[in-house]
C-alpha cells in the first residue's frame, strides 16, 4: 500500500513538471525511488538559490558551475547535472528549452578568448546532452527539439586559419561558421562535430563518427571518419 502510494505520488509530480508521459519500472525499489526524489528536491533548492527565483528554477547538481547567469534563458525543468559547466559569456548567451538536460561533466563554453566574443548556444525543448561532452559555441551552436546527444560528444564551432607556414598557426586567427543540429536527431557517443556542419531533422549519427563541414540530409543515417551516408531511414 505504501509502495503504491509513493509510486503514484512520484508519477503525478513527474508528469506535472515534464509535461509528458512518464513511467516508473514496477521493479524499481521504493527506497531507490525515494532517493531519486530526494536528490531532485535538493537539486531544485540549489537551482532556486543560484538563480534567485522559485518559478522556473532549474535542477542544479552538486559542483555544477554556471557563469554569466544573466545571459542564460531557461525553460521549465532544465537540469544541470553534477559537475557540469556553462559559461554563457557571449553575444547571444545560452538558451535551454524546457526539460533539457546537461549530463555530468558536460561543458558549454561560448567564448574562447577575450579578443573575440563568441555567439552562443541554443537547445530546444526535450534535448538530452549526455555526460562528458564539450560544446565550443564561439561560432554558435543550435540543437533542435527532441534531439539526444550521447556521452563524450564534442562540437567545435571554430576553425583555425592555417594557410601560411611562415607564421605560427596559433597567431593566424580563427574563423566561425556555426553548427546547426536539427530536431529529433540522435548523435552517437564520442562523435565529433566540426564548424560548418548543418544536420537536418531526424538524422542519426553513429558513435565515433566525425562530421566535417557540410549538410547532412534529413531522415538519414551517417557513420565513419569522415561521416558518410549509410542509408535513408524508413518512414
Amino acid at each position: 500500500m505504501i509502495e503504491s502510494t509513493i509510486r503514484r505520488t512520484v508519477l503525478r509530480v513527474a508528469r506535472k513538471y515534464k509535461g509528458e508521459s512518464y513511467a516508473i519500472d514496477d521493479a524499481m525499489p521504493p527506497a531507490a525511488l525515494l532517493d531519486m526524489v530526494g536528490s531532485r528536491v535538493v537539486m531544485k533548492l540549489r537551482g532556486i538559490a543560484r538563480f534567485h527565483r522559485i518559478g522556473g528554477a532549474p535542477f542544479v547538481g552538486r559542483g555544477a558551475r554556471i557563469k554569466s547567469r544573466g545571459l542564460i534563458g531557461l525553460g521549465a525543468g532544465v537540469t544541470f547535472a553534477e559537475r557540469s559547466f556553462v559559461d554563457a559569456t557571449s553575444r547571444d548567451g545560452v538558451v535551454l528549452g524546457s526539460n533539457t538536460s546537461l549530463g555530468k561533466y558536460t561543458r558549454i563554453e561560448c567564448t574562447g578568448n577575450a579578443a573575440t566574443l563568441g555567439k552562443g548556444f541554443v537547445a530546444g525543448d526535450n534535448v538530452g546532452l549526455g555526460s562528458d561532452c564539450f560544446y565550443g559555441a564561439a561560432g554558435g551552436i543550435t540543437v533542435g527539439t527532441d534531439t539526444i546527444v550521447g556521452n563524450y560528444v564534442s562540437m567545435h564551432s571554430e576553425n583555425h586559419v592555417s594557410e601560411r607556414i611562415d607564421v605560427p598557426i596559433r597567431t593566424q586567427g580563427v574563423t566561425h561558421v556555426g553548427i546547426s543540429i536539427g530536431a529529433d536527431c540522435w548523435i552517437g557517443a564520442k562523435a565529433t562535430v566540426l564548424d560548418g556542419v548543418v544536420v537536418e531533422d531526424h538524422v542519426i549519427v553513429a558513435a565515433g563518427s566525425v562530421l566535417t563541414a557540410g549538410r547532412y540530409e534529413a531522415g538519414s543515417v551517417y557513420a565513419g571518419v569522415p561521416a558518410r551516408l549509410i542509408k535513408k531511414r524508413e518512414q
